[in-house]
């Protein structure tokens, strides 16, 4: 009888063991999918981030390339109007080249105006990927 006691103690005692690492598996997996949902979540938010600020930038650009054609050639339509009107080829030449040079500093101006946007427009889309990709690499080096 002692050994079936002493049996059916080592029985209760193993089941008893096996339920609590039971117990503490379910519970850290639930919290490791948890924490992936989570870090899915915002991952999927910094994309979603992300893109809007693109699509922002882009229709920035857009919005400038329009204005700038539509200023371009209405300077063109003044430009020829006054070339029309040129009463010598001296006023000529001078129209020309007063047209020519306004249209590069414009052009020149513009160039520039759409680097900035861009430059900002990078620098916006990425800001969210950047913050999330430096919360997973601090929580790797709190891991180690």
């Amino acid at each position: 009888m002692a050994a079936a006691e002493a049996v059916k103690t080592t029985v209760d005692q193993f089941t008893a063991a096996s339920n609590v690492a039971f117990k503490d598996g379910v519970e850290k997996t639930l919290a490791a999918l948890n924490e992936a949902n989570s870090t899915s979540k915002k991952n999927l938010e910094a994309v979603v981030a992300s893109v809007t600020a693109a699509t922002k930038g882009a229709e920035a650009l857009g919005a400038q390339a329009m204005s700038f054609s539509k200023t371009s050639f209405e300077n063109q339509i003044a430009a020829a109007r006054a070339l029309a009107a040129a009463k010598s080829v001296q006023e000529v030449l001078e129209l020309q080249t007063a047209f020519a040079k306004s249209a590069l500093e414009t052009y020149m101006a513009q160039v520039g105006q759409v680097s900035e946007t861009v430059s900002a427009s990078v620098k916006d889309s990425m800001a969210p990927i950047n913050e999330r990709v430096t919360a997973v690499v601090e929580r790797l080096q709190a891991a180690r």
